[in-house]
This record gives C-alpha cells, structure tokens and sequence, in this order.
C-alpha cells in the first residue's frame, strides 16, 4: 500500500486565504514547515477507502520511523487474511482521529490472534466486573472479594487501562489506603468523645438538655464510625487483585501481574492472650482489651457455664467451650450427624450469613469436614438437650418445622449466626466475666486442650485447621500454669549434686579436682515416664 513522509506549512495565500501546503515557496528552507506521514489503509467493511495521516514531526526521521510502524501493524495479517487486515485499518483509522499514540506491535499481535478487541480500551475496572460476574466458588469468598473490588480497587485504579496497570499505581493506593485509615481512626476517636460526652450528660435541666441537643447535632455532622482497612484487609485486597489478573494474563489481555510485585506489611494473626488477674484490672481501669482474641481460664469458662445453664442454648456454648466447633458448624449440626451412642459427631455442613441471608454450606476447607469426639459429660448435655427440643416439637405440633438440626429455635427453624453471637455478648456481659467473642469461646476449648497435654496435632484436627502451623501460631501464649509446669520439667531435666545454698560457683563443688568439680555424677540418672502435664 502507498505511503510516504513529506513536508508541509501552514502558510496561506494572501489571496485565496488558503493554505500552501506542500507548495509553500518557503519550503526551500530546510527549517520551515513540519514533517507529515500518510499511509493508505485496507478498505472499510463497506469496500471505502481510507488512509492514515500524522503531522507535526520535527525531522524526516521520527516521520518515517511512525510510518515504519505503522507499516509493520499493516504486516501483521497474511495478505489473504482479509478479516484480520480490516481489524488493523480499524484499529490504525481510530488511532489516527483520536491522535493517540501508534499501538505496540507485540500487544497488538497478541490481542490480533487471541480474537481480542483492538480498538475498545478495557479499564481494570471492568475487567474487575467481568471478572467477578465469572467467578465461581464460596459465596463468602465472592462476597469477601465484591467487597475488596468495590471498596478499594475500583476508587483507587479502575480508571486506569488494563494494559497499563503498573506497580507504581498499586504503591499509590495501598499508600491512599493507609493515609485514609489515620483519618478514619481520627474521625472515630472524635466521635467516640462525643458520643462519650452525650452519655455523661444527664437528661434533666435547661442547660443538660440544651447540652444534649447541641452534641446530637454534632454527632449528626460527623462522619459514622468505620473500621479501618489493617494489614490483613491489604492483603487480602491484594490477593483479590492478583488473581483477577492472573486470569486477565491467561486470557491474553496483559502479560505482567503488577500485584505479584507490591510488597506489604503482613497481616499478623492475633495471639490469643488469657485473661489473668493484671488484665483484669487493667481491662477494668482503662476499658480496653489487651488483644483482639482474648481467651477465658478454665475457671472463668466453668463459671460462664453455670451461670448460663439453664439457658435454652447451653448445649450450644457447652459444645464450643469444650470441642471447639465454630459457629456456622454448631448451628449447621444435624441429629443425623451426630452419634452420641459412640460419642463423636462429623462435621460436615455449617451455616453461613451474607447480610440478611442466611443458607447451608460446607466447611470452609477440606480439614474442615472433621470427626470430632464427644467427653462423657458434653454427650450427657446433647442428650438432656435432645428431651428438651422433642418437648418443643410437642408444643407446637403441626407448626414444627423439621430442620433436623441439633440447635434450632423454638419452632424448629434454623438459627441466625448473628442471633447466636449477640445471645453470647448479652449472656457474658450479664455474668459480669471479662468479655471475650463467641469465636474465642472456642479459642479457649484449643487452650484448654493443650493445657491438658493434649498434642498439637490432636488439637489441629479438632478444630479443622487446614495447617498445624496455624494451630501453633495462634496458641503459642497459653495458660500462665503451663508454661510454669514447662519450665519446671525442664529444670529438673538437668541432675544436679546440689540445688540450694550454692553461690558465687555457679553450681561448682569448691576445691573439687577440675573433672570433678560438678560433683559426682549419680550411677543412673533418674528416668522420665512421662510429661508433665496440668489438671484442668
């Protein structure tokens, strides 16, 4: 196909008033005028022609070194590949009305004989859109992933072309992210000393009552309380984003993950920290947890225990307390699940709330769907439990609604999750024991195990941990007993020919002959039959 450079003005004829063009006398010197491209394209749909025109070139060589891409765009169909050429001259006419820069002959290649568009410019955004509408699997997953697309990604980098997506954009928004949570814990901390100051303001009196109104409007002002996006919640954003476009990459629309590269701060798993005696009083005196996952002492477990047992859902927080099930597996447990004759239960459906909704699921992962075994005690409860619920059933008759589940309620229904987590809150805050989560209840049923000597695989795989990593990480900080008991089985490890009274030798015999001078060694040193371990 035909195409040249050449150069033109913008002169006119004073008579005419039109342009010189290419005719221009001035043209003569080397310096007047710029340099143009013109490139004929295949013809349009409809058989019409077209070409591809560019000025403003300084020089005749950045003209023809445009014109030499352009031309290698054109080489890209075969000469008999009549669709494909008609997709370039589409792709080389727009390109030439928008005045955008000439394409890349690799990505268009790419796009070319993967049946991509070449002219559309797909967003990160839309791609995200797309993306989600495809995707299957968990429906807490996709929700968990809606809600990082929705709140973090598209705000931040949706606007940005797919194949222009760069690690610098991703540095910028994780850094927007962390600048937004100062001010977001600026507002909350704000917030929090007006709605203090509104509590502490009694009702009664002119002034008491103009106060109130003038700190309700304030509150009104106010932005709401939010919670900050942490290191976990970056992460997982991240990781959202990094499979999204890894499907972008199998489909051919980009060839480099951009997320795979972003370093962030790891998102720490909390350490479950027991309520002893000083956290107490220091809960008490400032009103502040001393960690995220608090975990109550056998003491405090067996006291929450007798002051909820005549509530109809003990069996329920009995079974958490002592096996360590999750919520959405409690309140998912069915009878057919459950053989109390050989004391064990298999876990193999739990219930899962998204907002309002709430419907059936499998466990989270694999170790999830578990066999977990029942104490003497816990199915004495089940079985106390069962009388009570076939009395229930009796009650309302007809209006019964089989679920088949072991905790229902009172009509048989399935129970909320977020019913159950708000009975546990209300129920601890009435005992008057230091708070902990619904979660953490079967946190301490881990710590109790362990503080019975129970392995920590044994205690992975009641829980359903997919890792014992996971398991450990988490209760490396375990009852203060424990610990002293480790440290005393340790020390009596070591033989030693005196215990007491000995100083400035560090355990030296004095005046001993240098071989001799640790004392003598005991013929057979004392054997260990077995750990030592703490009663619960």
């Amino acid at each position: 196909m035909k195409g040249s450079t050449f150069r033109r003005c913008a002169c006119r004829n004073p008579e005419t008033g039109k342009q010189y063009g290419q005719s221009c006398p001035k043209l003569t010197n080397k310096r007047h005028g710029l340099w143009n491209i013109r490139q004929e394209l295949p013809p349009r749909a409809d058989d019409t022609r077209r070409t591809f025109r560019r000025s403003g070139y300084d020089s005749m060589a950045t003209a023809q070194a445009d014109l030499d891409k352009v031309r290698a765009l054109l080489g890209i169909p075969g000469k008999d590949d009549a669709e494909d050429r008609t997709r370039i001259g589409d792709l080389l006419e727009s390109v030439s009305a928008s005045k955008a820069p000439i394409p890349d002959y690799e990505e268009t290649k790419r796009k070319l004989y993967a049946g991509q568009s070449l002219i559309s410019k797909l967003t990160v955004g839309e791609w995200l859109d797309s993306w989600l509408a495809n995707k299957h699997g968990r429906p807490t997953a996709i929700a968990c992933n809606e809600n990082d697309i929705r709140l973090h990604l598209k705000p931040h980098i949706g606007h940005v072309p797919l194949n222009r997506l760069r690690v610098d954009h991703l540095v910028a928004m994780f850094n927007a992210i962390v600048e937004r949570n100062m001010e977001i814990e600026e507002n909350n901390t704000q917030r929090r000393a007006v709605v203090e100051a509104l509590a502490g303001t009694p009702w009664k009196g002119r002034d008491n009552r103009a106060r109130r109104k003038a700190l309700k409007e304030t509150l009104a002002q106010m932005p709401p309380f939010r919670r900050p996006a942490g290191a976990a919640t970056r992460q997982r954003t991240r990781a959202t984003l990094r499979a999204a476009l890894n499907d972008a990459i199998a489909q051919q629309l980009i060839t480099f993950n951009p997320a795979a590269s972003v370093k962030l701060d790891p998102g720490k798993r909390p350490k479950a920290l027991v309520w002893t005696a000083e956290r107490i009083e220091q809960w008490r005196r400032t009103g502040e947890k001393p960690s995220p996952v608090m975990v109550w002492t056998p003491e405090q477990t067996g006291q929450f225990l007798d002051f909820v047992a005549e509530d109809r859902l003990y069996a329920l927080w009995h079974l958490i307390a002592f096996r360590g099930l999750r919520r959405g597996e409690a309140c998912g447990q069915g009878w057919d699940d459950t053989d109390l004759d050989q004391a064990v239960l298999a876990v193999s459906k739990q219930l899962v709330q998204r907002g309002r909704e709430v419907y059936e699921d499998t466990p989270k992962t694999d170790s999830g769907a578990r066999t977990v075994a029942l104490d003497e005690d816990t199915v004495r409860v089940l079985k106390a439990h069962r009388k009570r619920q076939n009395r229930e059933r009796l009650e309302w008759g007809e209006a019964w609604v089989n679920t088949g589940r072991i905790f229902t309620r009172e009509n048989g229904e399935w129970l909320r999750p977020d019913a159950v987590t708000a009975r546990f809150e209300k129920l601890v805050a009435m005992s008057g024991l230091p708070p902990i989560r619904l979660h953490d209840l079967r946190h301490g049923a881990a710590t109790i195990a362990l503080a019975a000597g129970t392995e920590m695989k044994v205690v992975q795989e009641m829980l359903g941990h997919s890792s014992i990593t996971i398991t450990s990480d988490t209760y490396t900080s375990v009852l203060p007993q424990v610990a002293k008991d480790a440290a005393e089985a340790a020390a009596r490890l070591v033989p030693r020919a005196r215990r007491e009274g000995v100083r400035g030798t560090g355990g030296l015999t004095p005046g001993a002959p240098a071989g001799q001078r640790f004392g003598p060694v005991p013929a057979q040193p004392t054997p260990i039959t077995k750990k030592a371990q703490v009663s619960v």
